[in-house]
């Protein structure tokens, strides 16, 4: 896409630029905007009358207009989406520094319940990753440690495609519970174990889209899934957690008012490079400290930056 500067043409040299090639070739330049000379104009009647196709289509090219600009594309519109393009928080760096030094001691839930420790490490490589979907799946509306215990009960068992496939609902139900939706949870984890078994040789998808194809994959799943299982950061994890924080702390233009809408606001003006620490930083600060209800304002470094902690 053109920048401002690259499509700044006015209209006047639009039209005119419309004007000169309209005429076609052999048409004479012409000087300081007046019309073709008078006898330009007899050649091209004369040639008109021998050659009627050729004077419809001048006629036809003469009509031809070409718009550059759409309406209302001024200057001044221009200037103010330049200045949006360019839009961050307010002391976001201070503020994220702050979070980084109250999450040092990484002992927080996430920093050794989470997906990255759920897995069994000396599995082949497509059965850690398999692993690793699987937890997520179990992760959602679900604590960390709930998770975990489930996670052990389901490797104890045999955690494999193949092994998920041969287990009966309500046995695999009974390795799972408590898990947030844990009947939901059987039949997602049975039908996608079932997909992986058919379209991926018993592997997880590479790819965001094709994650979230997968029954009861959400996007923070796919993200998460793509950075633990295939080392790639493809986009921000955002979870209840990341979703409250970056309201409070006014991380987003607007109020959002969903984790995917967060997301897209964060990805707007977070710098790449930080993509794959976010989510672990603020999930374990909001489990320590930036709780969802009686927040320890009073023991976070922010609290004088914070927008929440500030407000009646």
């Amino acid at each position: 896409m053109c920048s401002p500067r690259d499509s700044g043409l006015s209209m006047a040299a639009v039209r005119m630029m419309t004007r000169s090639r309209s005429w076609g070739p052999g048409a004479a330049p012409r000087r300081g905007g007046e019309e073709a000379a008078p006898l330009q104009r007899r050649e091209a009647a004369a040639e008109g009358k021998k050659n009627p196709s050729l004077a419809k289509r001048q006629r036809k090219t003469q009509k031809l207009k070409v718009a550059y600009e759409a309406p209302g594309h001024e200057k001044g519109e221009s200037h103010k989406a330049l200045e949006a393009l360019g839009w961050e928080p307010q002391d976001w760096r201070q503020q994220l520094e702050n979070i980084r030094t109250m999450r040092s001691g990484k002992d927080a839930p996430v920093d050794w319940l989470g997906v990255e420790h759920c897995h069994d490490p000396s599995a082949p490589p497509k059965v850690q990753r398999y692993q690793v979907l699987l937890s997520l799946m179990l992760s959602s509306q679900t604590k960390d440690q709930v998770t975990a215990g489930a996670m052990q009960r389901l490797r104890a068992h045999g955690l494999t495609v193949d092994s998920i496939l041969q287990t009966d609902d309500a046995t695999l139900g009974s390795l799972i519970y408590p898990v947030g939706f844990w009947r939901s949870k059987v039949k997602y984890i049975k039908q996608t174990s079932a997909i992986l078994q058919q379209r991926y040789g018993g592997d997880i998808p590479a790819s965001v889209a094709e994650l979230v194809a997968l029954p009861g994959v959400g996007p923070k799943m796919a993200h998460l899934a793509m950075a633990v299982a295939w080392g790639t950061v493809s986009g921000i994890a955002v979870d209840t957690h990341v979703h409250r924080i970056a309201n409070r702390l006014r991380w987003t233009r607007t109020t959002t008012t969903s984790p995917e809408k967060t997301r897209a606001a964060l990805e707007e003006w977070l710098p790449r490079e930080l993509w794959g620490e976010i989510n672990g930083l603020l999930v374990g600060f909001g489990q320590q400290t930036c709780l969802p209800v009686r927040p320890r304002c009073g023991a976070c470094l922010n609290r004088s930056l914070c927008p929440a902690a500030q407000s009646p």
